[in-house]
């Protein structure tokens, strides 16, 4: 096999290849889930040469340098206080949504008031507006890990891709008949994913601007989706209670996730993409074997609404957040509940892990978001200061910023 050229990127956890291969760019990804701060890097790499004949001998070296630098960020202390760096009075209507990007050099925020906004967080000033959108600029996502291209769905039915260096929008993806609620890159940034209210999800080519594929059979709106790591998968939730699970390449339908027992709120997938989780307004979470799609857990404990989950980027625990004021945390082997996070005085709408998994970051309807150890359910900080709920929340890679966006048509920025 003849190599043209090759690159690679660390995404946790794990790194991927790029290559070309008879004209045509190709990606592998190869995890790194069992790498920690005591690991022998050189023997690691000498495992992964054995069983990837892509990383050849005068790779080796660039293979080193790039799991070094991966493991210096997962070994960095946790007892991080952040502080508040800087408030921007973000927009002129409440934001919807923010987002980093890969390297955590700028972020975006969505409105209401029908921009999406980039800006720079070491300095916390605009950079740009992107505009054009005739509605409510809802679902917001850079295409991480490469972070060049900036996609934006709308109520006004559409979704527009944007070039993060220019501002310029590239093309404007047409043919929804109502609101476009999320949307979410492949990971190798190849097409784009929608999903709308009109109970169907689209994938466009982000080269072309071509819907490539269009994915229907839910029965009630969409609004939630994910592509796995590799690329060949996408699953939607839908408020028709179910989850189906999409061949990218066809638009077949290969599964349809059926156990819960109201509307879906969040689904995602693993690392290594062998499991799904998904969330419900039915208190529960399911977890999924995604090759056979057959259920493998009901995670339930919460007394209200599950309304965002997540896994650690490993892939081995579970978090969830829930309308009844409380979040979990659960083992994705064992399915044992760990640690309960409680302490927030509202609805906790959104939750993320920090990419090392020491942390977790939860956003809530009482104005504040908080910090907390995953091990021990413990509140490290709560990050005060907004005047009303916040609903959005993000780390950076390295673990050490975060932004919160609120109702209060502001995004604060942490460090």
């Amino acid at each position: 096999m003849k190599l043209k050229r090759f690159l690679l990127r660390y995404y946790p956890p794990g790194i991927i290849l790029e290559y070309v291969q008879g004209g045509e760019v190709k990606t592998k990804s190869i995890d790194l889930l069992d790498l920690n701060a005591a690991t022998d890097v050189g023997a690691l790499v000498e495992d992964i040469r054995k069983s990837e004949p892509l990383i050849t001998a005068s790779r080796k070296d660039q293979v080193v340098h790039l799991i070094l630098r991966l493991q210096e960020k997962l070994g960095q202390p946790v007892d991080h206080k952040f502080h508040l760096f800087k408030v921007l009075r973000a927009h002129i209507l409440p934001l919807t949504n923010v987002a980093f990007n890969k390297s955590g050099s700028c972020f975006i925020t969505g409105s209401y008031d029908r921009t999406c906004k980039v800006w720079d967080t070491a300095s916390g000033e605009e950079l740009r507006s992107l505009e054009g959108h005739r509605n409510v600029v809802y679902a917001i996502a850079f295409n991480n890990p490469y972070g060049d291209k900036i996609a934006t769905g709308s109520f006004d039915k559409t979704c527009k891709l944007w070039s993060v260096d220019t501002g310029k929008c590239y093309y404007t993806f047409r043919g929804h008949t109502a609101e476009i609620v999320c949307l979410s890159f492949n990971l190798q940034s190849t097409l784009v994913a929608t999903g709308s209210m009109d109970t169907t999800a689209k994938l466009w080519d982000i080269q072309n601007g071509e819907e490539v594929v269009r994915l229907t059979g839910h029965s009630a709106e969409i609004i939630a989706l994910s592509f796995n790591t590799t690329g060949d998968r996408v699953i939607t939730g839908s408020f028709d209670h179910t989850v189906a699970v999409w061949d990218v390449d066809t638009g077949r339908r290969i599964h349809t996730l059926i156990g819960h027992r109201a509307e879906i709120s969040s689904a995602q997938f693993n690392w290594d993409c062998t499991l799904i989780i998904t969330g419900s307004m039915d208190k529960t979470c399911m977890l999924w074997n995604a090759l056979s799609g057959k259920r493998v857990a009901t995670l339930s404990g919460h007394d209200d609404e599950v309304l965002d989950v997540c896994f650690d980027y490993t892939g081995q625990r579970i978090a969830t957040a829930s309308a009844d004021g409380s979040a979990r945390v659960y083992d994705a082997e064992t399915k044992k509940c760990i640690a309960k996070l409680e302490g927030h005085g509202g609805e906790i709408s959104k939750i993320c892990f920090n990419p090392q998994g020491s942390r977790i970051l939860t956003a809530s309807s009482d104005k504040t978001a908080r910090l907390w150890d995953p091990q021990t359910g413990q509140c490290i900080q709560i990050l005060e200061g907004h005047n009303d709920e916040i609903f959005s929340c993000a780390f950076n890679y390295k673990g050490n910023i975060i932004i919160t966006g609120s109702k209060d048509n502001t995004c604060r920025i942490w460090r």
